[in-house]
């Protein structure tokens, strides 16, 4: 399919609560998903949301094998994950370091949940449920954030730690 631009922040599409997914295992969400994927690995992604690059719905990807990026981080499964549901388990939240592809060449330590129930649906309907915790929730969480108008920047606690990254690196605590 095609590598799409991926809008960065204050394009309006990013700030806007994306629309459910009313239609399954469409030609159309097939080729949405196909070029969210190619847009993804050609950026060394981890997750991508569909207002990301343009297209406000309630569709989100995710998939970490080894990604220069985040190096240390652990695998998580090819994940397509439609009109998704959060459910926080317990209080325990941690901070950690995040990147985004629409706000490129920067990162901020962000508070997320460490574990949580995602919920909803693959392309062809099925539905889809996980238990998760570590990086793995962070990226659902982060991706999620896209589909009700959130970047990650709104969710940092203290603004020292946000910055680029190339000024971060060999600061961060």
């Amino acid at each position: 399919m095609a590598v799409k631009t991926v809008f960065r922040m204050g394009h309006p599409v990013l700030r806007e609560i994306a629309e459910p997914v009313t239609e399954f295992n469409t030609p159309e969400l097939k080729s949405l998903v196909k070029d969210m994927f190619d847009t993804m690995e050609a950026r060394n992604g981890v997750g991508l949301a569909a207002p990301q690059i343009g297209v406000s719905q309630r569709v989100v990807i995710f998939s970490v094998q080894e990604n220069p990026r985040y190096p240390d981080a652990e695998h998580v499964p090819e994940t397509i994950l439609i009109n998704p549901q959060i459910e926080f388990l317990g209080d325990h939240v941690t901070e950690g370091w995040e990147g985004c592809l629409s706000i490129p060449g920067m990162r901020g330590r962000v508070p997320r949940y460490e574990e949580i129930i995602y919920r909803g649906y693959d392309p062809q309907g099925q539905r889809v449920e996980r238990q998760v915790s570590g990086f793995h929730a962070r990226v659902v969480q982060h991706e999620v954030d896209h589909l009700d108008g959130v970047l990650y920047p709104q969710r940092i606690r203290d603004m020292q730690a946000f910055g680029f990254e190339e000024e971060l690196n060999g600061h961060e605590n």
